[in-house]
Formats: C-alpha cells, structure tokens, sequence
C-alpha cells in the first residue's frame, strides 16, 4: 500500500524547504555499511565490521590492546583502499614506530597532538563536517584537559566540566556526521578510546563496579561500546633457551552494540614480537586461527575426525589445514565471504538448513 497523494505532497514540501535528504522512505535508506576489524573474529562480533557514520567506544585497561585494535583496523582499511585517510587527535603521544610495525602507512594519518579538550572536539566537528577524512581517532580521552581546568591551581577543584563538554560535542557532532541517506556520501567511521575507573559507591554483584570517564551522556551516543582486555599471553618454546613472551590474546567484548547482539565476544591472537619458530612477525594477527575456528564453527569446512572438508578438497590435521589457509590468500577471501554471510544469518535459519541436508 502506497503513500496517499496529501502525504506525498507534505513530503515535497518538506524537501523544498529543507533540502532532498531531509526526508525519505526508511525503505529506501541505505543498509548499514562496515568497515573491516582487520581481523574475522572481531568482524564476525560486531556484525560485519566496525559501523560507519558511526561512534564506537574502545574501553579497557592500559596495555590491553586498545590502540593496537584502532592502527590494525587503520592498516587494514589503507590496504583495502589506497584513499583512506585517518585524523588522529593524539591526547596521549602517537608512536610512529609502533603504527608503521602494525602496518600503518602514516603518510595518510593526520596527527593533532593536543591536550585541550575545547580544541580537539572543535577539529573533530570541523572534519567531521568536511568529508576529508574516512576515520577519526581520540586517544584518549582521559588525557584530555578543559580550559577551565588547565586555568586553575592544583588546589582547586573543578567538577564535571569535561563531561558537559563530552555531552554538548556528540550533540554536536551528529548534525556534522550527518549523511546522504542511500549511502552515496563518504563514509566516516569514529573510534574514541577511553579507560575504565572504579564507580566509587556504585554497586555491582560480581567485583568492584565500574565506570568510563566523561560522564553518561556519551554513553547514548555510542553505536558501539567494546571492552578489550588481555586473556593471556603467548610464550614461544626456543630450544635451549627456555620461553620467550611474544604475543597475547586479546579478548573483546561488545558492552553495547545497535547492529548486532551484544555481549559476544571475540579473541585475537596478536603478536608484539618476532616470533619465528611459530611463523609470525612484530605486528601480525594469526588470521589463519580465526578462519579455521569460524570455518568449523559455521560449517563453512566440515569436520569429521580429523578430516576437514571445504567442497571437494580434503586436509588431514589442523596444521595441514592452517598451512594452507596461510599460504592461499584466494582461499581467505572464499572463507571470509562465507563465514560472515553463514554469521550474518539467524541461527534457526542455519539449523532449518543443516536438517535439510
């Protein structure tokens, strides 16, 4: 059943006066749209990648991994597209070594190292607004500092002004990340890194509760909140030499999520060091784990014993199997395709469709 002709006309008028896009049918806005974690486990948590024209909050504890996931999601998007650019507002210092050892080309990250609160959130809108950039990254916020604070003495207590700020930007900021409803327009995808505190007379049943700085407010205006936390680190054996720290799992958890369910939780195995007895360097991720894992668990490759099927080729043992998921970059890309097409569907759909079988 079609709009009636007095509806049509107020959706005309409404059009001329306020522009084309300041009214449509919600049939045809554009889908949602994602860019890639540069990692399957994390794609496959957050429902297809991180949202675009959207903010996510990164939370966690210091050295958990939170700005390794931001440059890894940076390096992968800049290998994908040779156009995406990245504003950084480096709150905290911004380490051009690290970036470059995580794959970042840093010829395509704008870098504002800046404390003050005021001129960071004023630069954000600015570029927000300008359609320059396809990312945008505060680290972090707790670094941050209002000019009404820096301006007073140590003995002087200043309460609340960084979370009123926080609250006025994302009010702000949506009417700057606004964009053409069919998806037309340059996506921009909004990272802000930030820190857990303990909640002082809070409550919570299970440990001390918890809290992020910048008052509640923020907390609406995130698409996405993800705790990364360290689950354990990775030891390579080197024979005579006893076991060298080279990497940790780094675990991640969807606090909050809009496009998908939340509370699922994804871990990525990341190396900060050479490790070459296990086949990885400073840097890499171990993707060929993560295609495996999600391969069986969405039967995209079936298993029976230790026999692994995809189609008509057979491997015996996981190490064959993830020998040749490392080596075969065409056999990535299949499996990535299909395993977040097969994630992508309702689980009574893929149980009606294994009883079919």
């Amino acid at each position: 059943m079609g709009l009636d002709s007095d509806a049509l006309a107020l959706i005309a008028k409404v059009r001329k006066t306020h522009g084309e896009n300041s009214i449509t049918l919600a049939s045809d806005i554009a889908t949602g749209q994602y860019i890639t974690s540069g990692s399957l486990a994390l794609d496959v948590m957050l429902g297809g990648g991180w949202p675009t024209n959207k903010w996510t909050e990164i939370i966690g504890k210091e050295s958990h991994g939170k700005t390794t996931i931001v440059l890894k999601t940076i390096a992968a998007n800049q290998a994908l597209n040779p156009e995406f650019t990245t504003l950084w507002i480096a709150a905290e210092h911004y380490n051009r070594e690290r970036a470059e050892e995580l794959g970042v080309d840093n010829d395509r990250v704008i870098v504002i190292p800046t404390q003050a609160m005021e001129f960071a959130y004023q630069t954000i809108l600015e570029f927000a607004a300008s359609r320059t950039v396809d990312c945008i990254v505060l680290d972090s916020y707790p670094a941050l500092t209002p000019s009404e604070e820096s301006e007073k003495e140590m003995s002087e207590a200043v309460m609340a002004v960084g979370a009123r700020l926080t609250g006025k930007f994302f009010r702000k900021v949506g009417e700057a990340m606004i964009r053409s409803m069919d998806g037309s327009d340059r996506a921009l995808t909004c990272f802000f890194i930030n820190q857990w505190r303990d909640q002082i007379g809070g409550y919570s049943p299970r440990g001390t509760p918890k809290t992020t700085p910048g008052g509640n407010a923020k907390n609406y205006a995130f698409w996405c909140r993800v705790e990364i936390t360290r689950d354990e680190f990775i030891d390579e054996a080197r024979p005579g030499k006893g076991k060298v720290r080279v990497g940790q799992v780094i675990k991640a958890k969807t606090v909050k999520n809009k496009s998908a369910p939340p509370q699922r939780v994804a871990s990525v195995d990341f190396y900060f060091a050479d490790a070459p007895l296990l086949g990885y360097f400073r840097g890499d991720y171990d993707l060929a784990k993560e295609y495996l894992v999600y391969a069986v668990l969405y039967d995209v490759i079936r298993r029976g014993g230790a026999i692994y099927t995809y189609g008509d080729r057979k491997w015996k043992g996981k190490e064959d199997l993830l020998g040749s998921i490392r080596e075969e970059l065409d056999l990535q890309e299949e499996l990535r395709s299909k395993i977040l097409i097969e994630a992508a569907k309702p689980d009574s759909e893929r149980m009606r469709e294994q009883e079919s079988e």
